[in-house]
């Protein structure tokens, strides 16, 4: 009985992590993947069965200089904060022009001023960059920047359709963005 109480109290004396600065989100394609149950008929259900999913965190501007200065030229980025960005493909999808299987994957980015170099890589659940190893990457595409009107406060992904089974990946944060070519198979 008193080894009963004491895991009680144990358990109780666990405090809740303070909410973290860089919130996680999710994007999905499409977009409206994780409301489908709220669809009125069997085909638009189908219709938002969700093909890829992306978890990030979402780490704010706040008056700084973020590419060049404090995310350097020529590094590895985790896309986001805290746990390295993970994509989920739920069938084949060519990234650029390489064929990838279905599956959990590591997104990191090189970034230059001109472009970014995205690799999909196959060690998940890290933090930051600090596991990242580059003879897991199983695939890379290298896209340009682009300079929104907007600043964007909060890193932000979205996955839109560009064309039948062509799917964009959409990054942006600060006056920069970059959209990279995902092919549903």
């Amino acid at each position: 009985m008193i080894a009963l109480v004491a895991a009680m109290g144990t358990s109780y004396a666990q405090e809740f992590e303070k909410m973290d600065k860089s919130v996680l989100d999710a994007a999905y394609y499409p977009q409206n993947a994780a409301k489908r149950a709220f669809a009125k008929t069997d085909a638009d259900k189908k219709a938002l069965t969700p093909k890829i999913r992306v978890l990030y965190s979402r780490p704010q501007k706040k008056g700084r200089d973020i590419f060049g200065k404090l995310l350097k030229y020529g590094e590895p980025w985790r896309i986001g904060a805290n746990e390295s960005t993970e994509v989920l493909f739920m069938s084949d999808v060519k990234f650029g022009s390489t064929d990838v299987p279905a599956g959990r994957y590591s997104l990191i980015a090189i970034p230059t001023a001109k472009e970014w170099t995205l690799k999909l890589n196959t060690y998940n659940d890290g933090w930051g960059n600090y596991t990242y190893d580059a003879a897991k990457d199983v695939a890379s595409v290298s896209v340009p920047t682009q300079t929104s009107d907007k600043e964007i406060e909060a890193l932000s992904i979205v996955l839109y359709e560009k064309s039948p089974n062509l799917v964009h990946l959409k990054i942006g944060w600060d006056k920069t963005f970059t959209e990279t070519p995902i092919t549903l198979k």
